[in-house]
């Protein structure tokens, strides 16, 4: 992805990450982010998810560990 800004937005870009030890790059994708958690859509796809319920007859707890699936494999 490339994007344009202005060499004064550029720098204060590069001080806020510096002042949060981060890139520039992982700075604008958090602010992405953020701006698209404050959409309607993202939250009503999170509450549509909240509502599905467990898969009658699957117990994730008695799924294999790692280390016994790597062992059934050999």
């Amino acid at each position: 992805m490339t994007i344009t800004v202005t060499e004064e937005a550029a720098r204060w870009a590069r001080k806020q990450a510096a002042e949060k030890n981060t890139s520039v790059s992982k700075l604008v994708g958090r602010m992405l982010e953020d701006e698209m958690r404050r959409t309607d859509a993202y939250w009503q796809a999170y509450e549509r998810v909240k509502k599905i319920k467990p898969i009658k007859g699957v117990d994730a707890s008695k799924r294999l560990k790692r280390e016994e699936l790597y062992d059934r494999h050999r």
